[in-house]
């Protein structure tokens, strides 16, 4: 069960973090990621961090502007996001899997949250 919390309305330029707390049988999870999805597009891979080894991977659009990083001791991932821009209007999801592979298509995904909403006005 994946629950995410944190968006709202933002400025261009602004930052945000979001929050996403993981419960039920936690242990079976070797990656988690944020993927977005705006009106009308296919949802998208923005940032992963995997388990074991601890590495995280970030689309190209979001690179230096977005972190990915998790809390084990809460079973909480957060994706800080600054400099905020229009482009990054969406609802942000969280989802967690528990096989090896690609990492970066949501439907690799099993568990998903039910999204939260980050709208950036310019």
């Amino acid at each position: 069960h994946l629950v995410e919390s944190g968006g709202r309305l933002v400025q261009a330029g602004d930052s945000l973090r979001l929050s996403c707390a993981a419960s039920g049988d936690t242990n079976s999870i070797i990656t988690m990621g944020w993927f977005r999805q705006a009106p009308g597009k296919d949802r998208e891979y923005v940032a992963v961090l995997t388990w074991t080894p601890e590495r995280t991977y970030y689309v190209d659009s979001v690179m230096g502007r977005f972190t990915i990083s998790r809390d084990k001791a809460k079973n909480t991932i957060y994706l800080q996001m600054n400099s905020l821009k229009s482009e990054d209007t969406a609802n942000y999801y969280c989802a967690a899997k528990v096989l090896h592979g690609n990492f970066y298509m949501p439907s690799h995904y099993p568990y998903w949250g039910q999204g939260t909403q980050v709208t950036v006005s310019s």
